[in-house]
């Protein structure tokens, strides 16, 4: 049992609403990060909950920070931890928020899980993430739900938006004149059940390499018949 889940089932405190199966992802990615004075801001608060587990986890020089439209999050607000209140959705909120946070180490998105705010939130802060971040996006089950605007493959949903990240992560075998900052600053992307997790870090254009001897004269090789 991971720290994380170890807290949420022992939680007789501020609620916490979470899939099982995101505590393995979270310690997965999240792990490095312990024990440091890193910067973390959770899109959707709730009520609290989840920052006192951050909290729990990744220790006291943690400086943590949360996002949500009610106004009564601001209660939750401590010594380490700030609450902005405000839409996920609204671009100048969001710009203020980057003017008031450093550089974030990780971005966690649980907030209202609708495609444009989930879609805002990243083309916004994205950018705010510090080299080596990280930043996950949960409850991506929501591109699937009419509720939420979803729908399978239904263009415009996060999941199908999302799925554009695999072309330009693979950019510069292709189109190499014309690299985005995206494929400059992306080290990997790791789809889960309802979660997608992007992986920072400076990208120089891949090389290749060969060491070793030749042993074998490919120039000579050729496919067999398919009919012999």
């Amino acid at each position: 049992m991971n720290q994380l889940f170890n807290f949420f089932r022992n939680n007789n405190q501020n609620a916490i609403h979470k899939w099982l199966h995101y505590f393995e992802i979270y310690d997965r990615h999240f792990n490095v990060f312990k024990n440091k004075p890193i910067s973390l801001l959770e899109i959707g608060v709730f009520q609290g909950g989840s920052l006192n587990m951050w909290r729990d986890y990744f220790g006291n020089e943690a400086k943590i920070y949360g996002i949500d439209l009610n106004p009564e999050c601001k209660k939750f607000e401590t010594d380490n931890t700030k609450i902005f209140i405000g839409s996920q959705d609204d671009s100048n909120f969001l710009n203020q928020v980057k003017l008031q946070v450093p550089k974030l180490d990780i971005i966690i998105d649980d907030g209202g899980h609708k495609m444009k705010q989930q879609i805002t939130s990243f083309e916004h802060l994205y950018d705010h993430v510090n080299d080596e971040g990280v930043y996950l996006v949960e409850d991506l089950h929501t591109s699937y739900w009419g509720t939420f605007e979803g729908g399978v493959k239904k263009p415009g949903t996060f999941v199908e938006y999302s799925k554009n990240f695999i072309d330009l992560l693979n950019a510069w075998h292709y189109c190499p004149e014309t690299i985005s900052e995206f494929t400059k600053s992306t080290f990997g992307l790791h789809f889960y059940d309802s979660i997608l997790v992007i992986e920072k870090r400076k990208i120089l254009a891949p090389k290749e390499e060969m060491t070793g001897k030749i042993m074998i004269d490919l120039a000579k090789f050729s496919a067999p018949n398919e009919n012999s």
